[in-house]
C-alpha cells in the first residue's frame, strides 16, 4: 500500500519514517515533506497545489493518509480526504476545532467535567482588563485561535497581563486569532505531554467500539535556554517516558481527563479518528488539562514514536476500523531523548540556507536517528546536501536502557552534526530543565 503523510516538519519526518518500517507499506508519499523525508527509505516528496491534499494523495495512489499539522485539520483536510475515498488519521473539521478554538476547548472541558484550570472568555478588551485586575497575577492569557505557538502568555505581573491582553486583542501579536481571548488561572506544577490514539464515530459509539488509548508520557522543553530560561519556542527537545508521571497520577489522568474527554467526543457526535495531545500540568491536586491538540506533538513525536514496538500502520488501521480497543500496544523498555538543534537567532530572525554537515560514522555509533524539521535537500556538485530552511532544524533521537545512556547517545549524535549558527540546549531532560510554575 501507499500512505500519504501531510506536513513538512520534524513530526512528519518521524511519522513517515515509522510508517516506512511497516512491511505492508510500499511507499510513503510526503505532501510536501522536507529534506529529511526526501532522503528517507521508501519516502517520496510530492508538491501540493492550493492545499489540495486529497487530490495529491489520490493522484499518487494512496489508500491511507496521516495528517500531521493542525492547520489542515482545522480547515477540513480530513473531510476532503474521506470524500475522496481515502481513509485518514486525523479528526474531521468539527472535532479539530478543539485545538483551533481555545474557547471551545475550555467549554468542552467544563461541560464534560475534565479537570482543568478555571477560565473565562472575552471578546471585549475593557472587560478582559477589568477581569485581570480582579484576578491579579500570575495569570495566563491565551488567544482563542491558532497562533503557531505564539498565542499564550504566562504573565507573572499585572502589567505583563494587561500588556498581553492589549497585544493579543488589538491584533498586533497574532492577528485575528487574538480577537477573542481566554484568561486562565495560573496552575502551579510541572508540565508533561500525553499523546493518544482516538477512534470515535457515532456508529462506533452505538456499537461500544469508541476508544482512546494513551501512549507513553513525554515532556517537551519550550524555553530556548538551559534551566528553562529565555523565550518560548516551538520546542527545544523532548524525552519519553517521564518518571514523575507516577502510576497514581496516570490513574487520576485517566479518570479525570482522558475518560471524560472520550465521553465528550462521543456525546458531541464527532468523527474523530486520529490522535489527541493532552497538555497536562501536574499540580498538588493532581493532573490538570492545559489544552488539547488534535494531532501528535512536535517534538514529542520524535521521542515517543521510536519507543513504539508495534506496527504504526496496523494501529492506524485499528483506529479507522473501530478496533482500537483490541489493539496490542507494545512499548520498548528504557528511555528516548531527542534534543533539537535550531538556527542562530531563533525564535526571532535567523538565516536560512546553511549547509548541514554530519559525521555519519559517529551518529551510527550512537544508534541515534536524525529527524529533519527545517531543511531542504539540494543538489550541489553532483551530491545531495541538506540546507537549513527553518528555525527548528533537526532533532537527534536516541534510545537507552537508562535515561543517562539515552541522554549521552543523543548528545553525542548532536555533536556529530553542524551548520553555521547551530544552537541547542545542553540540558534536555536533566533536573531543572523542565518548565514549572
Amino acid at each position: 500500500m501507499k500512505v500519504a503523510v501531510i506536513g513538512n516538519g520534524g513530526r512528519e519526518h518521524t511519522i513517515a519514517w515509522k510508517i516506512a518500517q511497516s512491511s505492508n507499506v510500499e511507499e510513503v508519499i510526503c505532501i510536501p515533506g522536507n529534506g529529511g523525508t526526501a532522503l528517507e527509505n521508501k519516502c517520496r516528496n510530492v508538491e501540493v497545489q492550493n492545499s489540495d491534499y486529497a487530490g495529491a494523495a489520490k493522484a499518487n495512489g494512496c489508500t491511507l493518509a496521516v495528517v500531521g499539522p493542525e492547520n489542515p485539520l482545522s480547515e477540513g483536510a480530513a473531510d476532503a480526504l474521506w470524500a475522496a475515498g481515502i481513509p485518514v488519521i486525523g479528526p474531521k473539521k468539527a472535532g479539530a476545532q478543539l485545538e483551533a478554538s481555545k474557547d471551545l476547548a475550555k467549554a468542552f472541558m467544563k461541560k464534560y467535567g475534565v479537570a482543568c484550570a478555571k477560565s473565562e472568555t472575552f471578546t471585549d478588551e475593557k472587560s478582559a482588563l477589568e477581569y485581570v485586575e480582579q484576578q491579579g497575577a500570575p495569570i495566563v492569557i491565551k488567544a482563542d485561535g491558532l497562533a503557531a505557538g505564539k498565542g499564550v502568555v504566562v504573565a507573572l505581573t499585572l502589567d505583563e497581563a494587561k500588556q498581553a491582553v492589549k497585544d493579543l486583542m488589538e491584533g498586533s501579536a497574532v492577528g485575528d486569532a487574538g480577537k477573542k481571548i481566554v484568561i486562565e488561572e495560573y496552575l502551579r506544577g510541572v508540565e508533561i505531554s500525553v499523546l493518544a490514539a482516538v477512534s470515535v464515530t457515532p456508529e462506533y459509539a452505538k456499537e461500544g467500539k469508541a476508544a482512546i488509548a494513551s501512549f507513553l508520557s513525554a515532556r517537551d522543553h519550550k524555553r530556548l535556554l538551559d534551566g528553562a530560561k529565555g523565550p518560548n519556542t516551538g520546542g527545544m527537545g523532548a524525552i519519553c517516558p517521564v518518571d514523575d508521571f507516577t502510576e497514581d497520577l496516570k490513574k487520576k489522568f485517566y479518570e479525570e481527563i482522558e475518560f471524560p474527554t472520550l465521553r465528550g467526543l462521543v456525546e458531541e457526535g464527532y468523527d474523530y479518528r486520529g490522535f489527541i495531545f493532552f497538555g497536562i500540568m501536574l499540580t498538588k491536586d493532581g493532573p490538570k488539562a492545559l489544552e488539547y491538540n488534535v494531532r501528535l506533538g512536535d517534538p514529542e513525536t520524535q521521542a515517543v514514536l521510536p519507543m513504539m514496538d508495534f506496527d504504526f500502520v496496523e494501529m492506524c488501521q485499528a483506529i479507522i476500523d473501530g478496533n482500537l480497543k483490541n489493539f496490542d500496544f507494545k512499548w520498548k523498555s528504557g528511555y528516548q531523548v531527542a534534543p533539537v538543534a535550531v538556527s542562530g537567532g531563533y525564535p526571532k530572525a535567523y538565516k536560512k540556507g546553511m549547509t548541514i554537515s554530519e559525521d555519519k560514522a559517529k551518529v551510527e555509533e550512537t544508534g541515534a536517528k536524525i529527524f529533519i524539521a527545517g531543511a531542504v535537500a539540494e543538489s550541489e556538485s553532483g551530491k545531495t546536501v541538506l540546507k537549513t530552511s527553518g528555525g527548528r532544524v533537526l532533532a537527534c533521537s536516541a534510545h537507552g536502557s537508562t535515561f543517562d545512556e539515552a541522554w549521552k547517545k543523543s548528545y553525542a549524535a548532536l555533536e556529530a552534526v553542524s551548520f553555521e549558527g547551530m544552537f541547542y540546549r545542553k540540558d534536555i531532560g536533566l533536573p531543572g530543565a523542565a518548565e514549572s510554575n
